[in-house]
């Protein structure tokens, strides 16, 4: 599925070189000329398109435009009219209006204006309308650069403040985890500290007086006080561990995801699934089902956007939906992950589809839940 991002990103350089050899093809298809002049042509031709292809991996292409535009006027001694350096030079500026900075583009409009003029001079030539077309194009060209430089300053700087919101996003995430778990200890503590010392010292006090009198009545409230004492060692304990389960560990899984802007998930949940008892190994297998799912969805997805839905069917098991948009339906094979968690599903007696549509590459899951 990674494939459609190289294509697209590869559409507009592919549309340049088309441009560029139909231009060379109606020159050659109007030609007529001598078969010595036609090979000097087909030279220039040659090393035109070689100087071309170094443009896109150029840090400072503006030297192999200039150099380019220049070669383009070696036409006036290949029998080639005045209009066709006209039209290859302006392809040339146009194309640079997108690649070059403000002040290099304007640098290029010169030189081209200025090599116009020499062609012109040599050749004897003066088309005037060619002339006030060429003004006219550049005129356009510099506003359209201004504009594209500006969105593209505006793209940076929007950048940087997204990362510096992601930034503070995550710093917050971990402090609210931080601070939640710090509250957690406190409430532990002052349980420990008051609810198990007065416990501990009610059993004693049961203790001396079950010693003091054989009484069955104190047997029973030390027995009470013992399984009391027992629940609130357990509370505690359950209270300083941070470990969640179920759907929460998904939430915070999501939110996890969202702060390191590995993606953005629409999350919905449906009537109730928020309440749903799962044990341990129900819980586990549900997370690690949704995480395989988002990390197939990061790596293969066209977009960051991936939409995560929770219900209950009919039957009342607990199903989940994940889906993720893709440029086309492609041909996939079930990789090691999306193969254990299938196994990891059908062990708990539920089933797992993977499936594609026109748009969209879906993972739907259900598991039965006591």
């Amino acid at each position: 599925m990674s494939g459609g991002k190289n294509i697209n990103s590869m559409k507009p350089w592919l549309i340049r070189i088309l441009v560029f050899a139909l231009l060379w093809g109606c020159l050659w298809i109007r030609n007529d000329v001598k078969e010595a002049i036609f090979s000097l042509q087909m030279i220039v031709c040659a090393v035109a398109f070689t100087i071309y292809f170094f443009l896109p991996i150029m840090k400072r292409p503006i030297w192999f435009y200039l150099i380019l535009q220049g070669f383009f006027c070696t036409f006036i001694w290949l029998d080639v009219p005045f209009m066709w350096i006209w039209i290859f030079l302006l392809f040339l500026t146009i194309e640079a209006v997108f690649l070059l900075s403000v002040i290099e583009l304007r640098v290029l409009l010169v030189y081209s204006f200025g090599l116009l003029l020499l062609c012109s001079t040599i050749l004897n030539e003066w088309p005037i309308p060619l002339f006030l077309a060429a003004l006219f194009f550049f005129i356009i060209e510099v506003w359209l650069n201004r504009s594209f430089t500006e969105r593209q300053e505006q793209g940076e700087v929007y950048q940087q403040l997204l990362g510096e919101y992601r930034q503070v996003k995550r710093m917050n995430l971990e402090n609210e985890q931080v601070a939640r778990l710090e509250e957690r200890t406190r409430i532990a503590r002052d349980i420990h500290d008051s609810v198990g010392h007065k416990l501990t010292a009610l059993l004693m006090q049961l203790e001396m007086f079950s010693i003091q009198k054989k009484s069955e009545e104190y047997r029973e409230l030390k027995a009470l006080a013992i399984e009391s004492l027992e629940e609130t060692r357990l509370a505690v304990k359950t209270l300083k561990n941070e470990e969640v389960s179920g759907i929460t560990s998904v939430i915070q899984l999501i939110r996890k995801l969202e702060a390191e802007n590995q993606l953005l998930i629409r999350f919905t949940t449906k009537q109730g699934v928020l309440l749903t008892a799962l044990s341990n190994e129900q819980s586990i297998v549900l997370y690690r089902s949704v995480q395989e799912a988002l990390t197939n969805a990061m790596k293969h997805g066209s977009t960051k956007e991936v939409s995560l839905t929770f219900g209950r069917s009919a039957v009342g098991e607990i199903e989940w939906v994940v889906s993720n948009h893709i440029h086309g339906p492609v041909s996939f094979e079930a990789g090691f992950g999306l193969t254990a968690m299938r196994e990891r599903v059908e062990e708990q007696g539920g089933q797992l589809r993977i499936y594609q549509t026109e748009t969209e590459f879906i993972i739907e899951g259900s598991m039965p839940v006591s």
